[in-house]
């Protein structure tokens, strides 16, 4: 009776999986990464001593990242985008395959023009 059971949840289980892949397109495994990577990113723009830029959101999806947010200016958009392309083999090597590409989707914030007396 018990290895029933046993049979039973191992296949409830693997049709979760196999569920989740079929929603998304992507494995558990690739979600894994994705999160990973996500993280590695979050983390390295949150430690920039330089920058604010705790404002960015990031989002990876097949190991593309993609930044969306404000920045104070066109150096700060830069700069996030060169700080997300740092998450290489340093960070994540032995857990996922790291950074294919980065779109940067990151917005100038416009400083508002100067009020006349």
């Amino acid at each position: 009776m018990i290895p029933t059971i046993r049979v039973a949840a191992a296949l409830v289980v693997l049709f979760a999986l196999s569920a989740c892949q079929a929603m998304t397109g992507r494995t558990a495994g690739r979600n894994i990464d994705d999160l990973t990577i996500t993280t590695s990113v979050k983390a390295r723009l949150v430690a920039d001593k330089l920058s604010n830029f705790t404002r960015i959101d990031v989002d990876t999806v097949n190991a593309v990242v993609s930044l969306n947010g404000l920045v104070e200016s066109e150096h700060e958009k830069r700069r996030a985008e060169d700080i997300a392309s740092l998450v290489d083999a340093e960070d994540i090597a032995s857990l996922v395959d790291g950074v294919k590409q980065i779109v940067n989707d990151l917005q100038v914030q416009k400083e508002p023009a100067p009020k006349s007396e």
